[in-house]
């Protein structure tokens, strides 16, 4: 289980994060919404250590993550999808996926045969560059590079962002499926709302680097999370 517990976070002068907690359980989706620029992406870059607290602390599994670098922290179990997708535009296929084998022992560096199960057009397109690739099979690419670091929770900051809708379908029933075969945490980011209602265990609403609302996914539906993710 993920523990984030009253973190605080500045860039310079400026609070990006204050007092936020929350919990990504085991074999559960947990989904932070919310406008852009209420720290959504700050607390991602705090889980994954591209940003050092100003105070509280983060736990996974008993283990505490602050002042851990991030590639210590993806060799405890934490995948990152970062928003952008950030693939390698001059590697193959192929190469991006092995680009995950950081991480990870000597015996393990194979490209899991799931990945291929939940997204078969990477298997077709090994030999491809990146960078020539559409937005929605870079997302994919993504997904399955963190993938290949055998994560224990999977980080997925705006997976649905500028992606067709029929790749989003895709998305969503690949992190259902790895929810519900595998036991891992998955901890999404997102401003779509019916993907999370549709997908998520348990939600928060973030506004102004604060967490204004948690609960269950039907209380997207009050009159009092709607108000904080209204434009």
């Amino acid at each position: 289980m993920l523990t984030v517990d009253n973190i605080n976070l500045h860039y310079g002068a400026a609070q990006a994060l204050r007092g936020v907690s929350i919990i990504a359980p085991m074999g559960k989706i947990t989904c932070v919404l919310g406008r852009n620029g209420v720290g959504k992406t700050s607390l991602l870059r705090a889980i994954t250590g591209q940003h050092g607290l100003s105070a509280g602390s983060i736990t996974f599994n008993d283990t505490q993550l602050n002042g851990m670098a991030p590639y210590n922290r993806a060799k405890h179990g934490i995948g990152f999808v970062p928003q952008g997708r950030e693939v390698f535009p001059l590697l193959t296929v192929k190469e991006n996926l092995e680009s995950g084998y950081a991480p990870v022992a000597r015996k393990d560096r194979f490209i899991p045969e799931d990945i291929f199960n939940l997204f078969p057009i990477l298997r077709s397109m090994l030999g491809r560059r990146g960078g020539d690739l559409s937005g929605g099979q870079q997302q994919q690419l993504a997904i399955g590079r963190a993938l290949v670091t055998r994560p224990k929770i999977l980080v997925l900051d705006e997976p649905t962002e500028g992606i067709q809708p029929s790749i989003i379908k895709d998305i969503g029933r690949a992190i259902q499926y790895l929810r519900d075969s595998t036991g891992m945490a998955i901890l999404l980011v997102e401003q779509y709302l019916d993907f999370c209602r549709e997908l998520a265990d348990h939600v928060y609403i973030m506004d102004r680097g604060e967490i204004v609302h948690e609960g269950p996914a039907e209380t997207l539906d009050t009159p009092e999370a709607r108000r904080h993710l209204t434009v």
